[in-house]
């Protein structure tokens, strides 16, 4: 049998219906920007797999540090012990995170990151005897698939069947110009029961809601009502994290910083599964204390493991580099070109751009993962880019070191799909 057959054997896809799409891909190699199937095709990566490969598939430059610490320490239980690679990416960590963050807690990924960081803000009051048990999040938010994180998103496509599980959660509007007194409003009068414990959100983008983007100032203003009444604000930087909006952290733009960051995706550069949950020291010291229930119990079996850590420092040397530095800008640039020559098309609804993120729609309706969906996303195979339209929504969030020949390859394959619809 070859590859596609014997996957089909044993294998269940992520956000796949079987029944209608039982083929899969073979992928067997890949290297910067680029995958390469069984049959030998490239397809440019204009997604950088789902947000992670930033520095570009099997980077030199990372593996090499991997093979290193490979051969010295490669697993460790992180409870009762500690490892050099930890403690170095947290010193690196700090010198680019929020200046208020100032503890790590390690777990697996995007989803349990979030779960982290709303455990934490529900003990923190529960560890000082406040009655706080409800969270805030805005609509349509998504932050994982645990059941944490599906609590506090608000896409039913893939929370559906869950619902009736799921943690009570008030809902706002994301906040724009046009709604921000009635946002503002409804966020201070949830707040005025006392018994909010935290605010969730993506900072800037929405990035599974069809990356939708949305004012730092605006953003603000809410943050600002949590800081004045001690809510405590979690920022999901697990998409917008690691430079993808032209900063270190989409926090950056704003004036007030949250109390907790959750990141994962592009921590360890597409390498290795690894989240980390940051807090302030403030939320740290309600955990320390000589009642040992007052503790934070909650550890994953390979939390800050030594081989996916130091992927992670290898990746934060590179997102400060002039070279990685100077390849986002230009990206930036070069997106902000493509809007002007594509927004006033004839089959173009809206465009949006914030970093290495573009985004288009299309005026057309269009489900989630239906035909017309299927039929661009097939296109772009068949033309060599690999993107994953979100309904009507074609974006592209490129590895930073994609060059700018196979960036205008991105644009004009998407040029010649607006005809398709």
């Amino acid at each position: 049998m070859n590859l596609t057959e014997r996957d089909k054997a044993h294998l269940w896809h992520p956000l796949t219906q079987h029944k209608l799409k039982p083929n899969h891909l073979p992928i067997v190699k890949a290297k910067g920007s680029s995958l390469y199937d069984n049959q030998g095709k490239e397809y440019i990566d204009g997604i950088a797999s789902w947000y992670t490969c930033m520095y570009g598939h099997c980077n030199d430059s990372i593996i090499s540090k991997i093979k290193v610490q490979l051969d010295v320490l490669d697993q460790v239980v992180f409870s009762g012990f500690t490892h050099k690679p930890a403690i170095e990416l947290s010193e690196k960590l700090m010198a680019i995170l929020p200046s208020n963050q100032n503890k790590l807690f390690f777990s697996d990924n995007g989803s349990t990151a979030v779960d982290v960081a709303i455990k934490m803000a529900l003990q923190y009051f529960f560890n000082k005897k406040e009655k706080r048990t409800r969270i805030i999040a805005l609509e349509d938010a998504f932050h994982g698939d645990t059941f944490g994180a599906m609590s506090v998103s608000g896409l039913s496509v893939y929370n559906g069947p869950f619902e009736s599980f799921l943690l009570t959660i008030d809902r706002i509007k994301v906040p724009t110009k046009d709604n921000l007194k009635t946002v503002i409003t409804n966020f201070k009068n949830l707040v005025d029961t006392g018994e909010i414990a935290a605010i969730i959100y993506e900072p800037l983008v929405q990035g599974a809601n069809s990356m939708r983007m949305y004012d730092a100032d605006l953003l603000d203003e809410l943050l600002a009502i949590a800081k004045e009444n001690n809510v405590i604000a979690i920022a999901d930087e697990i998409m917008t994290g690691f430079g993808k909006t032209a900063k270190n952290f989409a926090s950056e733009y704003m004036l007030h910083q949250p109390d907790i960051i959750c990141m994962s995706k592009s921590l360890t550069a597409g390498i290795a599964p690894m989240a980390l949950t940051s807090c302030t020291q403030k939320i740290y010291e309600a955990f320390c204390d000589d009642d040992i229930t007052k503790g934070f119990f909650h550890g994953h079996t390979y939390s800050a493991n030594p081989l996916a850590c130091t992927a992670a420092i290898a990746g934060i040397d590179l997102l400060v580099s002039k070279e990685i530095q100077d390849r986002i800008l230009e990206i930036s640039t070069r997106h902000l070109d493509f809007e002007t020559r594509i927004k006033n098309h004839k089959n173009v609804n809206a465009t949006r751009c914030l970093g290495v993120i573009f985004a288009l729609d299309l005026k057309v309706k269009m489900d989630r993962y239906g035909s017309l969906r299927d039929t661009l996303f097939n296109y772009f195979m068949e033309e060599g880019v690999f993107l994953r339209p979100l309904g009507n929504t074609i974006y592209i969030l490129p590895p930073f070191v994609i060059t700018n020949k196979e960036l205008e390859r991105i644009y004009e394959v998407i040029e010649n799909a607006l005809e398709l619809v």
